[in-house]
C-alpha cells in the first residue's frame, strides 16, 4: 500500500513516501543519507507524545541515535523567538552541514523547521515527517519554509528542500476529526484548482476516507501530493503556476488574520471557506456557471466543514477591513492583489484583474 512520489528537482531532487508503518521503518529509510548514525528532531508536545517514541524505535532499529527539542503547538510557534530558539538549539547540540535534522510535527513545524536548516550554517539537509493531513499533502512538500510576523503569515522564509518526506498515513488516525478535516481542505483545494476528475473522486470517496478507509487516504494524498510536486518542478519559487496552489488562501489569510491565527479557524478550515468565496467571486464575474460554487459549498458542508463565514465563531470586522487584511498578502505584486479564480472545477488562474467592488460585495454579502 505504499506510493513514492518523486519531486524531480536536479540536484535537489527527493521522494515523498506515503503509506502506513513509515515510523517503523524510519531508521532503514533515513540511514543512507546519514554520514554519522545520530539526528536531532525538532517536534511539539501533542505531536512528541504521541509519535516521538515510535520515531524513536524506527531509528534505533538501524542503530541511529536522536536528539529531540519539543516547542509548543500552535500557529504562534511560527515565530521570530522560536526560529532563533531551533537555531541556537540546533548548534548546542553541534549538528554540522553534513549532518541530518527531521521535523516532525504539522505544518507549523515543518515551515518552522525547514526556515531554521535554509539558515543553519547557510543551508543544513532536513526530513519532512508530516503528522497532520494538511502537512502531508501540502507543507511538508515543495520546499516553502517560514514564520509569520506581525505583519502577516510566512512573511519572512526561505524556499529549501526536504532531503526526503515520510508521510506514515497510520497517524493520521491520531488527529482529532476537526484537524483531519481541517486537512481536507487542503486536498480537495487540489481538485478545485486543477483535477476535477480528482474532485468527482473525493465526492464520492472523501466520507469513507475521512471514517478512517486506509486505501483511500493513502491514494488521496498521493494524488495531492503528485500535483503539487508537478507544479513546484515547473516552478520553485513561484513565478506563475505554483501561485495556482493559492485558492482561497487570500480569503483564508485575510480571516486568520481577523481570528488572531487562533484555533477559532484553523488553516485548512480557511482554506475550504475561500475556496468557496473564490468560487463566488468568479461566478459573479461571469467566469464559471453559478452551478460551480453551489457544488463547491455543498461538497464542503456535506464533510461537515465550516462553509461560511457565519461557521467561525465570534465576531468578524467589516468587509472593508477584510479587503484591507487581504492587501497584507505575499500575493501582492507592485502594489496590486493578485487572486487566484476559476474558470469551473478543475480550472484555476491567476489574475490582479478584479475590481475592488465586487470583492467588497462578495466580502458583504458572506457577512451577512
Amino acid at each position: 500500500m505504499r506510493e513514492t512520489v518523486h519531486v524531480p528537482l536536479g540536484t535537489r531532487a527527493y521522494d515523498v513516501l506515503i503509506g502506513p508503518g513509515l515510523l517503523a521503518e524510519s531508521g532503514t529509510l533515513i540511514a543512507p543519507f546519514l554520514k554519522r548514525p545520530r539526528v536531532a528532531v525538532v517536534t511539539e508536545t501533542r505531536v512528541a507524545a504521541l509519535h516521538l517514541e515510535g520515531l524513536r524505535a524506527g531509528l534505533a532499529q538501524a542503530g541511529i541515535d536522536l536528539v529531540s527539542l519539543e516547542l509548543p503547538p500552535g500557529e504562534a510557534t511560527k515565530s521570530w523567538a522560536h526560529l532563533g530558539q531551533v537555531t541556537e538549539w540546533l548548534l548546542d547540540q553541534k549538528v554540522e552541514r553534513q549532518d541530518m535534522v527531521i521535523a516532525l510535527g504539522g505544518g507549523v513545524i515543518g515551515d518552522l523547521v525547514g526556515f531554521a536548516c535554509a539558515i543553519l550554517r547557510r543551508g543544513v539537509r532536513f526530513v519532512q515527517v508530516p503528522t497532520s493531513l494538511l502537512a502531508q499533502v501540502d507543507s511538508s512538500v515543495g520546499g516553502k519554509t517560514g514564520i509569520n510576523t506581525a505583519q502577516g503569515k510566512n512573511l519572512a522564509g526561505a524556499f529549501h528542500q526536504p532531503s526526503l518526506v515520510l508521510a506514515d498515513t497510520d497517524v493520521l488516525d491520531t488527529l482529532t476529526a476537526r484537524d483531519f478535516l481541517a486537512g481536507y481542505g487542503e486536498v480537495v483545494k487540489y481538485g478545485l484548482l486543477g483535477d476535477a476528475a480528482f474532485f468527482d473522486w473525493l465526492d464520492e470517496n472523501a466520507p469513507a476516507m475521512a471514517q478512517g478507509d486506509m486505501v483511500l487516504r493513502v491514494e488521496a494524498v498521493r494524488r495531492s501530493v503528485q500535483m503539487k510536486a508537478d507544479i513546484v518542478t515547473r516552478d520553485e519559487t513561484e513565478q506563475g503556476d505554483r501561485a495556482l496552489l493559492n485558492l482561497g488562501h487570500t480569503f483564508c489569510h485575510a480571516l486568520e488574520a481577523a481570528t488572531g491565527y487562533s484555533d477559532r479557524l484553523l488553516h485548512g478550515e480557511g482554506v475550504a471557506v475561500g475556496c468557496a468565496l473564490a468560487f463566488e467571486l468568479s461566478a459573479r464575474l461571469g467566469l464559471c456557471s453559478q452551478e460551480d460554487p453551489s457544488r463547491v459549498r455543498a461538497h464542503i458542508k456535506a464533510m461537515g466543514m465550516k462553509t461560511d463565514l457565519a461557521d467561525i465563531p465570534g465576531e468578524l470586522p467589516d468587509a472593508a477591513a477584510l479587503l484591507e487584511l487581504m492587501g497584507q498578502d505575499k500575493k501582492v505584486v507592485a502594489g496590486t492583489l493578485n487572486f487566484v479564480l476559476v474558470r469551473g472545477i478543475g480550472s484555476a488562474f491567476v489574475t490582479s484583474d478584479v475590481p475592488r467592488e465586487v470583492v467588497l460585495g462578495v466580502l458583504s454579502d458572506a457577512l451577512a
